[in-house]
């Protein structure tokens, strides 16, 4: 709950911020003058980079089960499920977080965790993982996904997402009237928005926007490495998730849907866009990791 509050004050406080400089650099004059009100702009951008994303947040673990088509167990089937159960339990106690929800799900090679709250968490695993992997291998995996779990790593890449899309949202749409006003400016009939705005607001709203996911997905590399090292606190030793990994590098992981990709174990291989750094930089890290 903490991490939600920390989510809405700093959407709040970037709105802030953006209304303060707007009004030194007298933006709010020009803006005025154009037929803009700056408070409405401010509340509109705050509202699509908040809202959308909390909503993201809040449904995320349903959608989850549903995309990826998760099959929930207890413990009370096989003795691996009862493993897998009793692992996830062991290190949610060492973490300090509730017991997550535990699933697998069926596909290639791979692993998430998702949900808005610590306690109230699902981890799965494939079917995949568990057919290729030794135990020790995939408690090397749980463990990076109760990592993700107790470093709050969910609502994390939320926040930071939301606000890329509030700097999107008002960014776009403030370029846009400057530049409609600038086509517009010998034209004193018309009123409202031009075409100028509207496909200069699309056209840095895309823009905008791609520049936004490399600065989400470069956080989200960023979190991987702690999650690595995380497992490798764990376990008590790093060389398990070091062999886990070594065992994803000679393998192809399954593609996980949008909505839990960032929370998966193996990620895609655009450097820039990637959620997730190569393996052989992880491998790296864990190496040089004391302890």
């Amino acid at each position: 709950m903490k991490r939600i509050v920390l989510f809405l004050v700093t959407n709040l406080a970037v709105v802030v911020v953006l209304g303060i400089v707007a009004s030194l650099l007298g933006v709010n004059r020009f803006l005025t003058s154009n037929g803009l009100n700056l408070g409405a702009l401010l509340g509109f951008a705050f509202i699509m980079g908040f809202g959308g994303a909390i909503i993201s947040l809040l449904i995320s673990k349903p959608m989850a089960k549903w995309s990826a088509g998760v099959q929930i167990i207890d413990g009370s089937g096989s003795a691996d499920e009862a493993w897998i159960v009793n692992t996830v339990r062991r290190f949610a106690d060492q973490a300090g977080i509730g017991m997550p929800e535990v699933g697998i799900f069926q596909g290639e090679p791979n692993a998430f965790a998702t949900g808005a709250f610590k306690n109230s968490a699902l981890v799965a695993v494939s079917t995949g993982l568990l057919e290729n992997m030794t135990r020790e291998e995939v408690e090397a995996v749980i463990g990076h996904e109760v990592a993700h779990i107790a470093n709050g790593d969910m609502v994390t890449m939320t926040l930071i997402q939301g606000v890329m899309n509030t700097f999107v949202v008002f960014l776009s749409r403030l370029i846009g009237y400057a530049v409609d006003s600038f086509l517009r400016r010998n034209d004193e009939e018309s009123s409202g928005p031009g075409i100028g705005y509207f496909v200069t607001t699309i056209v840095l709203d895309i823009l905008l926007g791609f520049l936004a996911a490399i600065i989400v997905a470069w956080f989200s590399r960023q979190r991987e490495f702690r999650a690595d090292a995380g497992a490798a606190q764990l376990m008590g030793r790093k060389q398990p998730m070091i062999n886990a990994l070594a065992r994803l590098g000679g393998m192809h992981p399954a593609e996980l849907p949008k909505s839990v990709a960032a929370m998966g174990i193996a990620g895609g291989i655009g450097k820039l866009f990637s959620t997730h750094p190569p393996i052989e930089e992880r491998i790296a890290a864990l190496q040089n990791r004391q302890g």
